[in-house]
């Protein structure tokens, strides 16, 4: 400690934390030297930011010795009714944000039966060597970028090495309350706005996610295997979907109605700019799994909308690309709740059939071919799909076009033929409904292309999994809540569960209980 410093000064305000002031003295001279006085600024963040993490570390080292050991007495009972009063005193280790640090507290035990630590619950430690904290850091990171990315920026902002398995297994650990903090939010009222806004858009679509072979489904798991690869080291073009496990993405949200005509769509698609206000998405929740089945995410988007209309008040649109597995699905289940569910089928899907069919008769990007998509679109718009669908079948025709080069014309018109009940357009328009599915296209490259189609990655169910929980609870904007959840779950599974009363073992200590 440097000579000058006042050893009253130094006794009283910063007894108890002699370590963290002999770090932080240490700091301040050095910032004296010449050595650092000729340092550059950039130099100079390095310095304080690799020595400032020392002191913080200390600092947050010697306040939680400050706390005591935890001894409340002579005995603790367990929730299994046993009364442990064999005291021993015991250290462990827990990697924070800041560093390494060396807890000693109190373990209270008997024969065959496992310790209780009060100050563990006192501080809400979690079961393993990493703090909340650094739990958190590393789900953020992780939700953003790939393992490797994500320890490396951990590392840049802690100066604390993490294994990546490690990071993996914290990874999984951390969206372990997903699923019952929605459940919790359920009864929750839906914000004012959302109570008074006409409709409910509940939409879903289906992603691949390139996996390892053991996490496929076995009718993908055997393409796999007889598959020959043309690469050694990743797979190539058109390889892919025999190693791809489907992800089910879904999205909903309370929106306001938005009248507009066919001719203001074809207007939007051409580039000119509205001058209608365009109403955004409220309560909006997005998310995906690829560990449950395709039914059990689709009850779920009508349980999230019925928190957002739990009297049946608004319109509910089921906003879809066609897929005729969802569309059984979402009718049955609709009928079976006694909600009346209007269908749409979202207009890109039907924009891109009619583009393929443009260049059997246009060349691509053609003026002409724009021009006949064009006609074609505000036809459909204005309601009249049928139509449209027989006209270009027999324009192929009259062309003496034959397959495979009509195929685009015919794949087309089976489209909207099939799917005719869906695209009332002229209605949905006038009535303010939304036909695209801008949130849901918007979901599945945020949650799954951005991140998890990454070149050369392939996922474990469980990795996956955890990354799609963590990446929809930053869209949704809820990761915040979500995490003072999660840690209020781990003091209820680390402390309070384990305890007969953990209300008198606080007392005891001087504290209330934690349950937020």
């Amino acid at each position: 400690m440097p000579k000058n410093c006042s050893s009253d000064f130094t006794s009283g305000f910063f007894e108890n934390f002699e370590s963290s002031f002999e770090q932080f003295a240490r700091v301040i001279e050095r910032l004296k030297t010449k050595e650092v006085m000729r340092m550059r600024h950039s130099d100079l963040e390095s310095l304080i930011t690799i020595e400032g993490r020392e002191l913080l570390r200390r600092m947050f080292e010697e306040h939680i010795r400050l706390r005591g050991v935890g001894d409340i007495g002579s005995h603790v009972i367990g929730a299994d009714g046993v009364i442990r009063s064999h005291k021993r005193l015991r250290r462990r280790k827990i990697t924070t944000v800041f560093g390494k640090v060396t807890i000693e507290r109190i373990g209270y035990s008997d024969r065959e039966t496992s310790s209780l630590f009060p100050i563990d619950a006192i501080l809400n430690l979690p079961s393993d060597s990493y703090s909340h904290g650094m739990r958190k850091l590393v789900a953020k990171e992780v939700a953003k970028s790939s393992f490797d990315d994500a320890v490396d920026s951990v590392f840049q902002f802690t100066g604390v090495p993490i294994p990546k398995r490690s990071a993996e297994v914290l990874v999984q650990k951390a969206v372990q309350d997903f699923n019952s903090f929605y459940a919790s939010k359920e009864s929750q009222n839906a914000k004012q706005e959302a109570m008074q806004l006409p409709l409910v858009i509940l939409t879903a679509d289906g992603k691949g996610i390139v996996m390892r072979q053991e996490d496929l489904t076995q009718p993908t798991q055997n393409k796999a295997r007889t598959s020959q690869h043309k690469l050694k080291k990743r797979l190539s073009k058109g390889e892919k979907s025999n190693f791809k496990r489907m992800a089910t993405v879904a999205s909903v949200y309370v929106i306001n109605a938005h009248n507009r005509t066919a001719a203001d769509i074809v207007g939007e698609f051409n580039s000119q700019k509205s001058t209608n206000k365009v109403p955004k998405p409220v309560e909006k929740r997005v998310w995906a799994s690829i560990q449950r089945s395709t039914e059990e995410v689709l009850n779920s988007v009508f349980e999230e909308a019925a928190v957002r209309d739990p009297l049946l008040k608004k319109k509910w649109i089921f906003l879809c690309d066609g897929n005729k597995h969802q569309l059984s699905y979402v009718t049955k289940r609709a009928k079976s709740l006694g909600i009346v569910l209007t269908i749409v089928l979202d207009i890109i899907h039907v924009i891109e059939y009619l583009w393929k069919a443009a260049r059997v008769f246009y060349p691509e990007a053609s003026q002409k071919g724009e021009q006949w998509v064009t006609q074609r679109l505000l036809g459909i718009l204005e309601g009249n799909a049928c139509h449209i669908a027989a006209g270009m079948r027999r324009a192929a025709t009259l062309r003496k076009l034959k397959s495979p080069l009509r195929d685009p014309v015919d794949k087309c018109a089976k489209y909207l033929l099939n799917n005719k009940k869906y695209l009332k357009y002229d209605q949905y328009l006038a009535e303010g409904l939304p036909i695209a599915t801008g949130v849901i296209e918007g979901a599945c490259r945020h949650l799954i292309k951005d991140r998890m189609d990454v070149t050369g990655a392939r996922w474990s169910l469980a990795g996956a999994e955890a990354v799609l929980k963590l990446r929809s609870l930053r869209s949704s904007g809820d990761f915040e809540e979500y995490w003072q959840y999660h840690e209020d779950q781990e003091y209820f599974r680390n402390h309070q569960d384990l305890y007969a009363d953990i209300d008198g073992v606080l007392t005891n200590f001087g504290v209330e209980n934690l349950n937020h």
